[in-house]
């Protein structure tokens, strides 16, 4: 049988009340967002309509910014783009699928019901060209930038 020494404080590490408290405020705080995400989620609006929010990706290019929303079961005819004093505002609505009022539900994840984005647009785009196109529940929509905002490459003489 082999011995092996006891060190009762081999498995003690320092206390340091600033870093662990801080995570534990973290923590804490990552628990409390979390708990009111799942508590809006779930939460109608004065409509009856749950909370909707489509996802969205910004990409900035050299001759446009192009915008890609998610919009899985939204229909074309349901989405609305306008750009108004350089704001560009998506309104839509995603209807509920079920209609038969005799269905008894065991679990409601989807999220259904209107919504609305809006994005403050740059000064140096052409709010008149802008062209939107809606493919397999993906809204893509390119904004042209103005020809003062493109960037230019201009050559420097090195003397």
């Amino acid at each position: 049988m082999t011995l092996i020494r006891w060190k009762p404080l081999r498995d003690v590490s320092r206390w340091s009340p600033v870093h662990d408290l801080t995570g534990e405020f973290l923590n804490m705080q990552k628990d409390i967002d979390r708990m009111f995400d799942r508590f809006r989620m779930n939460v109608p609006d004065d409509n009856g309509n749950y909370g909707l929010t489509p996802s969205v990706d910004i990409i900035e290019n050299d001759d446009d910014f192009t915008v890609h929303v998610e919009l899985p079961g939204v229909e074309k005819k349901d989405v609305k783009i306008t750009v108004a004093d350089g704001i560009l505002t998506l309104k839509g609505e995603k209807k509920h699928s079920y209609e038969d009022k005799t269905d008894r539900f065991q679990r409601v994840e989807r999220s259904f019901g209107s919504f609305e984005r809006s994005f403050t647009l740059p000064t140096t785009v052409k709010s008149e060209g802008i062209e939107a196109s809606y493919t397999n529940g993906i809204l893509t929509i390119s904004i042209p930038k103005a020809e003062q905002a493109k960037a230019k490459e201009i050559e420097v003489n090195v003397k």
